[in-house]
């Protein structure tokens, strides 16, 4: 008979998600997560076959993070604006988690339509907020995404790498400005 669970699956990804949101995906091994549980690495195979699946876990916990994150920006207006800001704020904030989400390497990505797929439910509501609210259409929205988003990202990536240090204000205006550039581009190229 297997020995019964010290830790629920839940208990191990939740400790392996602050675990690499202190230090690093590198240092989520079975030692280091067994010590931030307080115990051996044992308990934790009791739950998980490998760090692997442990790993894909904590990559899914990220997103659920994330997604938690960006989803208060459904309170404000404009709410694409600042589903925007909210991802540089993640940026800034779980410098980590937002490197394993989107700055590390993932093989099974080979297009944009794949990127907003992995963007789970913000990737949905970033389409459904543009089309409504700027009254697009579906390859207007998605262009207009597409755009933003690499922009956004950018910016996102320099926050979490440290290799600059934006106040709110700023990030504010450079997405105010590139999101106004890119949208009336697209509704010149309507009258054309």
């Amino acid at each position: 008979m297997p020995p019964k669970p010290k830790f629920t699956r839940e208990e191990i990804v939740e400790a392996a998600l602050d675990l690499v949101s202190e230090k690093g995906l590198p240092a989520l091994t079975a030692r280091d997560l067994g010590a931030k549980l307080g115990c051996s690495a044992r308990p934790i195979f009791t739950v998980f076959n490998s760090m692997e699946e442990v790993k894909l876990e904590v990559r899914d916990a990220a997103m659920k993070r994330f997604e938690g994150y960006t989803k208060k920006a459904e309170a404000y207006t404009p709410t694409f604006k600042r589903i925007g800001m909210m991802m540089v704020l993640f940026a800034i904030e779980e410098p980590r988690l937002y490197q394993i989400l989107f700055m590390d390497a993932n093989d099974s990505l080979k297009s944009f339509d794949d990127v907003i797929g992995t963007l789970g439910e913000t990737g949905s509501t970033s389409l459904k907020v543009l089309k409504e609210d700027y009254h697009l259409t579906d390859e207007q929205a998605e262009t207009l995404f597409r755009h933003v988003w690499v922009f956004t990202f950018g910016i996102g990536v320099m926050c979490a790498m440290g290799v600059c240090h934006f106040q709110e204000e700023e990030i504010s205006e450079m997405l105010s400005q590139n999101f106004q550039a890119i949208l009336m581009s697209i509704k010149a190229g309507e009258q054309n």
